[in-house]
């Protein structure tokens, strides 16, 4: 099986054609500032970016500075955010955050993936999103549909890890187009290639229509395809 995992010049070709699918560059969060979105992708986790903007505007209309959310009673934050999964944990994770923020980086959002990971809440996932996008630091984040879908097209192999196909992906893909990468196989695994059952063939087929017509191009989708009819 290891000879149908596409190759880096395989994968690159695969990839344009995600990028051409979905050229969108940024997170679906609604926020305004790098603090925002570090609240607001700790509150993503295990719920959809759709769920967190319902809530966040009410959230940061009612705490729209660090030093708010850090004296803020964490039932009331619990209180705005309960519509969202794992809120009691999220509540308390927002206050503790914004506490250490004060206490360790002068309120602001630090930029490096150490310090980042160093914050409640705050998993290399969540830091990599930040990196990549409050930064513009080259970074890849593995979220359970980019998990997935690397893996459904053949970027890496199926028994990897969450961290190893973070660190396949890096080496497969040169780092400008880590940011994109992510933003353009998450979309496609959020919008096209969903969890549930469907008809795949329809995902492949709207990637065939946007790849380029050459050899190698060519040699991805066959790979990707093999087994399986479109």
């Amino acid at each position: 099986m290891e000879n149908m995992i596409l190759n880096s010049q395989e994968a690159l070709e695969i990839l344009k054609a995600l990028i051409k699918l979905y050229p969108q560059n940024q997170p679906e969060l609604e926020f305004k500032n790098n603090y925002e979105l570090l609240c607001a992708v700790v509150l993503s986790a295990q719920t959809t970016d759709k769920s967190v903007n319902k809530i966040s505007p009410i959230l940061f209309e009612r705490y729209p500075r660090v030093e708010d959310m850090a004296d803020a009673d964490v039932n009331e934050i619990q209180e705005i955010i309960k519509s969202i999964g794992l809120s009691k944990n999220k509540s308390k994770y927002l206050k503790e955050l914004s506490i250490e923020l004060l206490e360790n980086f002068n309120g602001q959002v630090p930029s490096t993936r150490k310090e980042l990971m160093s914050l409640s809440g705050v998993g290399r996932k969540t830091a990599n999103v930040l990196l990549a996008n409050a930064f513009d630091i080259p970074a890849f984040a593995v979220d359970t549909h980019v998990n997935r879908i690397c893996k459904k097209l053949k970027f890496v192999k199926e028994d990897l890890n969450v961290l190893q196909v973070e660190e396949e992906m890096m080496k497969k893909i040169p780092d400008k187009y880590w940011k994109q990468a992510h933003h353009s196989i998450l979309l496609f695994g959020r919008h096209q290639c969903v969890a549930k059952n469907h008809d795949h063939s329809i995902c492949l087929l709207r990637i065939k229509d946007k790849l380029q017509k050459n050899e190698i191009a060519q040699k991805a989708m066959a790979k990707i395809c093999e087994g399986q009819q479109i």
